[in-house]
């Protein structure tokens, strides 16, 4: 197989895997009377997701330096298949969230899929190889929204996890028997090789930057979707979960971006990118705030929202995985885990805002965070210690 084919490939299981994590969000109404509890505590199945992710990223995604990414990719997708059966069967809300927790801690191959990308591809396409990972990635996260929320309409939210179960069985063939080997950067024990992630982290202030970027839109981002079903419930007709899910159609012509924006992170600096990005997202919470109340005003700023978020995303991304060849998962785990952190800590103060102020309330903590993303770019960061030369293109950039 040709290695463009196998870029996307990686970007149709990234995209499957990933709807695990999502499917939850336009669902949050149909829990929440399934269960007879209050919108707020449906809410927790989505920030179990949140969390679960970032865990499971932090305790997964290094191996993918130390042992073979196919034998991960069959143990963590069997693990996934019995959670999502374990939510379809979910006899009361504390099990669906637990089970929703188990199944986003292990829907991570998409996290081991993105530098497995760039490491096919080299520091020269490796933008280019990220963005086609990703665009799948963006693609399964926008479009399991509308999946979930239409086949809930039709046939009730279970069927939804009976589907994703089948799908996992679907990818993890797939993935063993279509991905190349990639021989393992990394030597030692799990005990060192977790303690590599705390040098990491100090000893690089790119992945710091990059990775807390992140977190901070990730945080804005994900309040969104989370309360989105709430506030369309609350617009008259008091829409349902078809229509919250069909948002997730809308968001794909914004994450279209992302494509675009990895290849233009090849030949422009990343930095760059990423703040003209976060413009457009603080410029989607402005106009969510103001005009967040109707069906038009929401659909221009999820697309904006989206190609603010994804475009960032993408030239983020790229950019700390070039701090260091042989630590690209690693690096990913990093970024990845602290922007899920982010997200989880988002969703939950964006839940408390709408149980209290509504729709202004969830505005306001996006727009804070947002911000708060645009500052830390600007701010300076400190040299790398001496010692630990980078093989990446962007981190020869950051050093200059």
């Amino acid at each position: 197989m040709k290695q463009q084919s196998i870029y996307w490939v990686m970007a149709l299981a990234a995209g499957l895997v990933v709807a695990n994590n999502y499917y939850n969000q336009p669902l949050l109404v149909d829990f929440a009377h399934t269960f007879g509890t209050p919108e707020h505590e449906a809410g927790t199945v989505s920030i179990a997701a949140q969390a679960g992710y970032a865990l499971g990223l932090l305790l997964f995604i290094p191996l993918g330096d130390m042992v073979s990414r196919r034998k991960l990719f069959v143990l963590t997708l069997s693990a996934t298949i019995v959670a999502l059966a374990a939510m379809a069967a979910a006899p009361s809300l504390t099990w669906l969230v637990g089970a929703s927790f188990v199944a986003s801690m292990m829907s991570v191959a998409p996290q081991l899929l993105t530098p497995y990308a760039a490491q096919l591809a080299g520091p020269q396409n490796r933008g280019k190889a990220v963005g086609i990972v990703m665009l799948g990635l963006l693609c399964g996260i926008l479009v399991s929204r509308t999946v979930s929320g239409t086949i809930a309409a039709f046939w009730g939210w279970r069927v939804v996890y009976v589907m994703a179960a089948a799908a996992m069985v679907i990818v993890a063939i797939m993935l063993v028997r279509l991905l190349p080997p990639i021989a393992p950067t990394f030597t030692g024990s799990y005990r060192s090789l977790m303690r590599s992630l705390v040098e990491l982290l100090l000893e690089e202030p790119v992945v710091r930057q990059t990775s807390f970027v992140a977190a901070l839109q990730f945080a804005a981002f994900s309040g969104f979707w989370t309360t989105l079903a709430f506030h369309l419930h609350s617009l008259n007709p008091h829409y349902g979960s078809e229509t919250a899910g069909l948002f997730g159609l809308v968001g794909v012509a914004g994450a279209s971006a992302s494509y675009a924006a990895g290849k233009l992170t090849d030949t422009r600096d990343p930095r760059h990118v990423v703040f003209v990005a976060t413009i457009v997202f603080i410029a989607s919470y402005g106009l969510l705030a103001w005009k967040g109340d109707s069906i038009v005003g929401l659909v221009i700023g999820v697309i904006l929202l989206d190609l603010g978020l994804q475009s960032a995303h993408v030239s983020n991304m790229a950019r700390n995985l070039g701090v260091r060849a042989s630590a690209m998962s690693r690096s990913n785990t990093l970024y990845m885990t602290i922007r899920f952190a982010g997200g989880a800590v988002g969703s939950t103060l964006a839940n408390y805002a709408w149980s209290i102020w509504r729709w202004p309330g969830v505005c306001a903590v996006g727009l804070v965070f947002a911000v708060a993303s645009m500052v830390l770019q600007v701010w300076p960061i400190s040299a790398r210690r001496k010692g630990h030369a980078s093989t990446g293109d962007a981190a020869v950039r950051e050093t200059r």
